[in-house]
């Protein structure tokens, strides 16, 4: 316990001389003094508390709740907690490259990572794992799960699992090794002139996968490129410049940094020769799509170079920078805003500024600043980057949510592997209609409820009203509004069969094709690409969104 205070103080007189060293003197002594109280309050409630306490946990409670008034990435992270954050910035780990994940109470294989141990052992798609060096793993949660499978390089793992096509379980041993995820998990040609990349990250080498991905798809005959990055959470600021470099003459500016300490402000140019400054490029982009991935696609958009569709991006406009600190536990703090050739920061929230109880919110469209692109067309700061054709947000039908959450498609898609040794290519991959009626039989003896957003709003009206008295006036219009809503499963199965049909074919492809089955099946129901094909093929439309004109 001694030894930990002496940590716990060592922390805190650090964290003062890093501190203290930035501030102008007349806040030196404000600074000193609330750290002077932290420290000495701490020590009488360890040495006079009733029960003993954790110096460490204690002390943690107050950093994540000092950090928490700040902005959602400004972190600290504890010695034990660094080499998961060198996880998620290099996108290396010692493991056996395979995501896990629990599906009707069974740990299963969702997804093995092509080329790596687990893939070359044999491990697939909805294989059960049961055991990991002899110890059961049912009832275990992934984050334990995947600790027992990662470790040093050219250690190995001894794992007992079960594949869906056999009776008796078979036990393997796997070498780790160094998994690199890769940021370009896919690329390929959608169609005889269209190339497609999909890029997931921001990591180390992620322009380089990039480039790689352009130039062989340039190779195979691709006059046009879409760029995927939606659900893309962005990553390392450098590497988003180079991939925008890709696509842009060597010089021009891709983003300018600003922020309150000098070397921060910063503006970085486009250091290399390009790959190809005119090949029509579309960029999908989604609500879920931030920071390098909304640089990326705004500077697109700033300088003309492309076409941008979807969903306006998500609105991270932050720098992160990591400090080190004592023992080596690190701070990833935010140290300034970035800003796209236009002039405009794509940051949705103020998080300097927060209401009575301590809620920010996002910036409303009514107080964003228009700004031009290189060409003269209208863009808008402060809340993400809007694309230039949006397409209808896909929310799937409750029933298909609930197939999917229960693991029911995921299930099904293993019986369909065993049935059939082999599918055609995934491309244009479609289960006929006597197939999915197969599998609306095997539906017939499972569990699938589930409660439609109308009919929760039914049910609060009906609880409102009985709680504010009014209930007997309106029972017998809720009593007929119940038997109009009230959803029916067999009906759901055929009215939003399309749907279905898509996830299911997608789930089915994974077992043959791994992550590339998924994507090349998804082409022709992705409206996405669908859209971005209808463009891409269409020079005058195309340009004439570049340049602003009414279509």
């Amino acid at each position: 316990m001694k030894n930990s205070i002496i940590k716990v103080i060592a922390l805190l007189s650090f964290a003062f001389l890093i501190i203290a060293a930035s501030y102008p003197k007349d806040k030196y002594f404000e600074i000193a003094k609330n750290l002077d109280i932290f420290a000495t309050l701490f020590k009488e409630v360890n040495k006079y508390y009733v029960d003993e306490v954790n110096p460490t946990d204690l002390v943690n409670i107050g950093i994540y709740s000092m950090l928490s008034k700040l902005d959602p990435y400004t972190n600290y992270i504890p010695e034990d907690q660094v080499e998961d954050y060198r996880t998620l910035t290099t996108g290396e780990y010692g493991g056996i490259g395979a995501i896990i994940g629990i599906k009707n109470e069974k740990v299963v294989v969702v997804m093995p990572n092509e080329g790596f141990a687990a893939d070359k052992a044999g491990l697939n798609v909805g294989d059960e794992i049961i055991e990991i060096d002899g110890k059961p793993v049912k009832g275990l949660d992934i984050p334990n799960i995947s600790k027992l499978l990662k470790g040093k390089e050219g250690t190995k793992v001894t794992i007992k699992i079960k594949k869906p096509e056999e009776a008796n379980p078979a036990t393997v041993e796997l070498e780790r090794e160094r998994i690199h995820m890769k940021n370009v998990p896919y690329f390929g040609m959608v169609n005889e002139s269209t190339g497609f990349i999909q890029l997931t990250d921001f990591t180390q080498n992620a322009s380089l996968e990039v480039k790689n991905a352009l130039n062989k798809l340039k190779a195979e005959g691709a006059e046009s490129i879409i760029l995927d990055v939606r659900g893309n959470p962005g990553g390392l600021l450098s590497e988003a410049i180079n991939i925008s470099n890709l696509f842009l003459p060597r010089g021009v500016e891709i983003v300018s940094t600003k922020g309150k300490i000098e070397e921060w402000n910063k503006q970085h140019k486009a250091l290399n020769n390009p790959i190809d400054l005119d090949i029509p490029l579309a960029v999908l982009v989604s609500s879920t799509s931030a920071s390098a991935a909304e640089i990326v696609s705004g500077v697109i958009q700033d300088y003309d170079r492309g076409v941008l569709i979807g969903k306006r991006s998500f609105g991270k406009g932050l720098v992160q920078a990591t400090r080190p600190l004592a023992y080596n536990a690190k701070l990833k703090v935010t140290v300034a805003k970035y800003y796209i050739p236009s002039g405009r920061c794509i940051q949705a929230i103020d998080y300097s500024k927060r209401d009575e109880d301590g809620f920010v919110e996002k910036l409303p469209d009514s107080l964003r600043v228009a700004f031009k692109t290189k060409g003269g067309r209208i863009v808008y700061d402060g809340g993400g980057v809007d694309p230039d054709i949006k397409t209808d947000r896909e929310v799937y039908a409750p029933i298909t949510r609930s197939l999917v959450v229960k693991g029911l498609i995921f299930e099904y898609a293993n019986i369909y592997k065993t049935e059939h040794p082999e599918i055609p290519k995934a491309t244009g991959f479609d289960i006929s209609d006597a197939e999915y009626d197969k599998f609306v039989a095997w539906l017939s003896d499972k569990d699938y409820d589930y409660t439609t957003r109308v009919e929760k709003v039914l049910s609060e009206l009906e609880a409102n009203a009985k709680t504010e008295k009014y209930f007997d006036d309106i029972k017998n219009q809720i009593g007929e509004l119940e038997k109009k809503i009230s959803h029916n499963k067999e009906n759901d199965l055929k009215k939003f069969s399309a749907e279905i049909k898509e996830v299911l074919e997608e789930e089915i492809a994974a077992r043959y094709y791994l992550h590339h089955g998924m994507i090349e099946t998804s082409f022709d129901d992705d409206p996405d690409i669908q859209k971005a094909l209808e463009i891409l093929s269409n020079e005058t439309r195309y340009k004439k969104i570049l340049s602003g004109e009414k279509i």
